[in-house]
This record gives C-alpha cells, sequence and structure tokens, in this order.
C-alpha cells in the first residue's frame, strides 16, 4: 500500500520550534518532488515549500523560519519550523508526486499523486 504517513505537530508558543516528519511507505522518495502544504480554518490549502533533488522553495510567509530537508536513506522528509507564529497554525500536509518533476511546478497542489493525514500544527501562548 502507498502511503505517506505524517508525526509530529502539536500545541508551541510563539517564538517556538516543531518539526515535521513524512515517512513514505510501499514507494521510494529517491526521485520524487515532496511539498508540504497547510490549511488554516476558513482557508484554502497554502504551499508552504518543496523539495526536488535538485532544489527546495519557500512561501515567502515561511522563508528564513522554516527549512525542508529529506532523508532518502529513511524514505522520510522534514519541515523543521523555527520562529512559529500564530499565522502558522493550520493543518499541514505532506505530499509526494509518484516520480520526478519540473521543479517549477513543485509548489503546486494537482502536481502530487499521494499525500499525508494530516497534522495540526497550533500556535498560541
Amino acid at each position: 500500500q502507498l502511503q505517506l504517513v505524517q508525526s509530529g505537530g502539536g500545541l508551541v508558543q510563539p517564538g517556538g520550534s516543531l518539526r515535521l516528519s513524512c515517512v513514505a511507505s510501499g514507494f521510494t522518495l529517491d526521485y520524487n518532488a515532496i511539498g508540504w502544504f497547510r490549511q488554516a480554518p476558513g482557508k484554502g490549502r497554502e504551499g508552504v515549500s518543496c523539495i526536488s533533488r535538485i532544489d527546495a522553495n519557500y512561501a515567502d510567509s515561511v522563508k528564513g523560519r522554516f527549512t525542508i530537508s529529506r532523508d532518502n536513506a529513511k524514505n522520510t522528509v522534514y519541515l523543521q519550523m523555527n520562529s512559529l507564529k500564530p499565522e502558522d497554525t493550520a493543518v499541514y500536509y505532506c505530499a509526494a508526486t509518484s516520480g520526478p518533476l519540473l521543479f517549477r511546478l513543485c509548489a503546486l497542489s494537482e502536481s502530487y499523486n499521494y499525500w499525508g493525514q494530516g497534522t495540526q500544527v497550533t500556535v498560541s501562548s
């Protein structure tokens, strides 16, 4: 069964940090693009960050605070989130393509074939 399983998330105070993990099972992530998206209550899904084999990009709202990384040996992608703000509160989703992807398409949710179950991140004092 092909799936992405997420972990991490939770409640953190403003300025705090969290790390989200996304583990693939049933397929390898070596040649895939991986994206992180989020959806806040009452809002649409927003691209946060994505990574291909050669590059990564970030939404302006998280640039300098979030870092995406991949460990192909563990078939896992991470999203390290630092200096968290209340406006980062959302359900976060990881997503993977079924194969290589043009990097310019990396930020588009429709580029992805597999999605994680979502994990809640709440930033509040």
